[in-house]
């Protein structure tokens, strides 16, 4: 479990938010009030979590957070001890983590935010415990299990379903180059805001440019890379970009941008079979089929929670 220096130094104060942002405490708290930064009540102060703001500042910036905490370093400088390391990005992986962590005599979760192909790779050379994904494969069509059994080759898996999600572009409000879908990257007047290789939305977009014969390499800002759907939008809105690739749910979150749907896909937790049996993935197993879970997946906006706790592959092993 996370000692309690570790969760206080993982939290900062609105002051020390707006100090980094440079801007006034008061629009941090509007930020807040907007959706725009998730908060945390401790007593009856807000706190803001490092991850947050690593989401937010996303690869736009230089700015390093102060007393970064173990669970923003590099896997391979993580010292696990009793606690379990979840790959990924999605904001209700933070419920899942809130839940062990706040579970007596169960290992606490700590999180690396590898993208889903990195995250998966991670989990076949051991540095992970548990990996999300939502990877798409242009030859089969299908989200998550080509990728699995490629990736982790002869070692038996288990893959739940954790929820559906929508992704599509981000463009500029009121559409100004009139984006309407893949085709439009043949384009010589459009600019790409990327994601990072590795991340789930990249692999998607460079399947659709495969399927499309459009090399990445002529496309304006193929080599602008951000870590986030959250920054990818945030660069759409102040004209940094005409374009980017991310989900729905991230839409909300900035203002200045509209989402043009493209596809829904599928956002899977995996880890190994041999661990299934173990009483702290048995509590993982047991939350993610619970109510109490689907509930919070309904209740989160954009989210798809018909097939939440669904078994995808290694049902033999549970």
């Amino acid at each position: 479990m996370m000692e309690v220096s570790q969760i206080e130094t993982n939290l900062l104060t609105a002051q020390e938010v707006a100090d980094i942002l440079k801007v006034k405490k008061s629009t941090v708290y509007e930020m807040i009030k907007r959706g725009d930064l998730s908060s945390h009540k401790i007593g009856k102060q807000l706190r803001i979590s490092r991850q947050e703001m690593e989401r937010l500042l996303g690869a736009d910036t230089n700015e390093a957070l102060p007393l970064a905490t173990p669970e923003h370093q590099p896997v391979s400088s993580l010292h696990k001890g009793n606690s379990l390391i979840l790959s990924g990005q999605d904001i209700l992986l933070d419920i899942l983590a809130n839940y062990m962590n706040g579970t007596p005599n169960m290992p606490g979760i700590l999180r690396s935010q590898a993208g889903s192909y990195n995250g998966l790779y991670q989990l076949y050379q051991g540095s992970v415990d548990l990996a999300t994904c939502h990877l798409w494969d242009e030859s089969t069509l299908e989200y998550n299990t080509p990728f699995v059994e490629k990736m982790l080759p002869g070692i038996p898996v288990v893959m739940i379903r954790l929820l559906g999600r929508m992704i599509g572009l981000y463009v500029q409000a009121g559409n100004p180059k009139g984006i309407t879908g893949w085709e439009d990257f043949r384009r010589s007047d459009i600019t790409l805001v990327n994601r990072e290789r590795g991340s789930g939305s990249r692999v998607l977009l460079d399947g659709k440019l495969k399927s499309l014969d459009i090399s990445g390499t002529l496309i304006q800002g193929y080599l602008f890379e951000q870590s986030s759907s959250l920054s990818v939008a945030s660069c759409v809105a102040r004209g940094a970009g005409d374009v980017g690739i991310g989900t729905k749910h991230t839409s909300h979150q900035i203002s200045g941008i509209e989402f043009l749907p493209m596809q829904q896909e599928w956002y899977d937790l995996v880890f190994l079979a041999d661990r299934a049996s173990t009483p702290a993935m048995r509590a993982i197993l047991g939350y993610i089929s619970s109510d109490e879970f689907h509930r919070e997946v309904a209740q989160m906006k954009d989210y798809d929670s018909s097939q939440t706790g669904r078994i995808i592959l290694g049902e033999q092993y549970l």
